[in-house]
């Protein structure tokens, strides 16, 4: 084996990752149980936007694989990383289900000598616990016949700022051996590596990471809705607040936290804690405050239309700007509230063709002067940089909760 690598799970993470090591001069395998990607990647097209048709179409070092059906390539890899998904239950408890899955498939299928890089978000002590238990029943010893390791992902979808080859990699083995062969291989990779000592503190840096975010989220969504109240606009708050060169980092309002890893990573924690009797109530109120912020935009929505009014249309329903991803985003549940309430919805999103709310299926329309024309209110729900915020400016009422007609 030589110079190539497997990657499970071709989605926000593991796509960009997989041709990062192609570029790298690495064979590189990737592999998802999802057809509709794998069809997509050998027709050359791509189904993330920090991914262009081009950069798939020149890439000769990748192939894509459904699961089973690329088992002797994968097979022919010194390196496997897994990067599937690690969502939460109705109930906000960690599903581990596509962790677990993936390593069943390692059990089965990997071979004498790979090194076993786990990626996904989860809580401190999942690879020891959850991981290497399944691993162990292929009857091969870890830090011996394997290598495992984790390194937690630092994507952030639409950033143009931060490419993933220059973001400091965070690294942990099994044992000192485990640790050295991941060293080996992403010392080549990434511009800087960061070892840690132990899987349990590099899983728990990736959750401090986003609780940090959430908590100081919260913390601005709350202080805006009161300095309102005050009869004080928050943004130049925050703009003047921004000024200042040290101590102070300046995050922005919104209508609740969306995507993979913020809303996640805190409940991951949060239930780590709860199997140990413990808790954390700085935590529990940021999440709470997030929780509550799409109903609050409800009622701001609800404040600006009289009773004959009803027309309703939103603008942004990805968690974030420029991105085609509906993951947790509260633009779901701010659109299923109104609905609930009877308000006639439509949406414009570039990047979500389509989406469900309360089981029905909206088409996005075109944001045109008349579109708008004929709705009671705009809301803006997400700040993507493709909208046209001249047509929106002139709308007969908005309800603005990302501060971008402020801009």
């Amino acid at each position: 084996m030589n110079k190539k690598v497997a990657v499970i799970g071709l989605g926000y993470v593991g796509l960009p990752l997989a041709l990062l090591f192609a570029k790298k001069n690495y064979t590189v395998i990737g592999l998802d149980i999802d057809k509709r990607k794998i069809e997509a990647l050998r027709q050359g097209k791509s189904y993330i936007p920090d991914v262009s048709n081009d950069v798939i179409q020149k890439e000769k070092n990748f192939q894509a694989y459904e699961l089973k059906k690329g088992i002797s390539a994968f097979q022919a890899c010194e390196y496997v990383v897994v990067t599937v998904p690690t969502p939460i239950t109705e109930t906000h408890n960690p599903d581990l289900g596509p962790v677990i899955s993936a390593s069943t498939f390692l059990k089965e299928y990997m071979v004498k000598g790979q090194t076993i890089i786990y990626e996904s978000s989860t809580y401190p002590g999942t690879l020891e616990e959850i991981v290497l238990p399944i691993l162990k029943d292929s009857n091969l010893q870890a830090g011996i016949d394997f290598y495992l390791a984790y390194s937690p992902e630092r994507v952030d979808p639409a950033n143009k700022s931060y490419d993933i080859e220059h973001i400091p990699k965070v690294i942990s083995g099994y044992s000192k051996e485990c640790l050295h062969h991941i060293q080996t291989f992403y010392g080549i990779i990434f511009h800087k590596v960061v070892p840690v000592s132990s899987p349990k503190v590099a899983e728990m840096c990736k959750l401090f990471e986003n609780i940090q975010r959430l908590v100081n989220i919260s913390l601005v969504n709350e202080t805006n809705e009161l300095c309102e109240e005050l009869g004080i606009d928050f943004y130049e708050v925050l703009q003047a607040a921004s000024t200042k060169p040290f101590g102070f980092t300046p995050y922005y309002p919104g209508p609740g936290i969306g995507g993979h890893c913020i809303p996640v990573d805190p409940l991951y924690f949060l239930w780590k804690l709860k199997q140990n009797g413990l808790t954390s109530e700085l935590i529990e109120a940021a999440h709470h405050i997030n929780e509550e912020m799409p109903n609050k935009v409800i009622k701001r929505v609800e404040k600006q239309l009289k009773a004959n009014e009803k027309r309703v249309l939103v603008v942004g329903v990805a968690y974030k700007k420029d991105v085609n991803d509906i993951r947790e985003s509260p633009a779901l549940t701010v659109c299923e509230g109104l609905l609930e309430k009877g308000y006639e919805l439509t949406y414009h999103d570039p990047y979500i063709d389509s989406a469900v709310f309360n089981k029905q299926t909206y088409f996005s329309v075109p944001l045109t002067k008349e579109e708008i024309e004929k709705s009671d209110v705009v809301l803006v729900l997400t700040d993507h940089s493709q909208v046209d915020w001249s047509i929106v400016k002139n709308a007969k009422k908005v309800v603005d909760t990302r501060g971008i007609l402020n801009e």
